[in-house]
């Protein structure tokens, strides 16, 4: 219960201090390449519930049809203004939304696609227990994971074999220490991590 009125609080004055914010770079979306303001992806949440998280549009429409990983900030698939806005964390912000709504939190396990959600073992599936967040720990050490990605001979065997169990090691320490102080020091080092 404190969590959630936590959330909808810190959600709340995040739109309403950053709406000058994200009307401009709605517009900058717009100006920059064809297509929608929004990049509505689905992942899977608490209890294996999926739903539509929001983003703004860092690729050409249609590209997540050549690949659900990002392999770099060069990507092709990237726009100009994209590669700004994936390099500042600042194509996430719409996931305040997300938060008000209530299918996220403020922290959390991120929410991972289908795909690859299929592949959890039982023990992997209790971030599955709570609700799917914007940050948590594995945000944080993997803040340049597309970089890990751009470097690797096969991307998608590395972010399964490698980055994939490793941040799940850090969802089930997050889902061990979870309280409003552990959720706090997230946001500071995350905004931290961003600065």
């Amino acid at each position: 219960m404190i969590k959630r009125l936590f959330d909808i609080i810190t959600a709340l004055i995040g739109i309403i201090i950053l709406s000058p914010f994200l009307f401009i770079i709605a517009l900058l979306v717009i100006i920059d390449s064809r297509g929608g303001i929004f990049y509505k992806q689905v992942r899977v949440g608490k209890d294996m519930k999926e739903f539509k998280l929001f983003k703004f549009r860092t690729m050409f429409t249609d590209a997540d049809k050549k690949g659900l990983l990002t392999v770099g900030m060069r990507d092709n698939r990237i726009t100009r203004m994209g590669y700004y806005l994936r390099k500042y964390k600042l194509d996430e912000l719409p996931q305040l939304f997300n938060v008000l709504i209530g299918n996220m939190s403020m922290v959390g396990p991120r929410p991972e696609v289908p795909k690859y959600v299929a592949m959890y073992s039982d023990e992997q599936k209790k971030v599955l227990s709570v609700k799917p967040g914007i940050t948590d720990y594995a945000s944080i050490v993997y803040a340049n994971e597309n970089e890990i990605l751009a470097n690797a001979p096969n991307p998608e065997d590395v972010y399964i074999s490698k980055i994939m169990p490793s941040k799940l090691k850090l969802n089930l320490k997050y889902i061990d220490e979870m309280g409003l102080m552990t959720d706090l020091g997230i946001i500071v080092k995350t905004l931290g991590k961003v600065f």
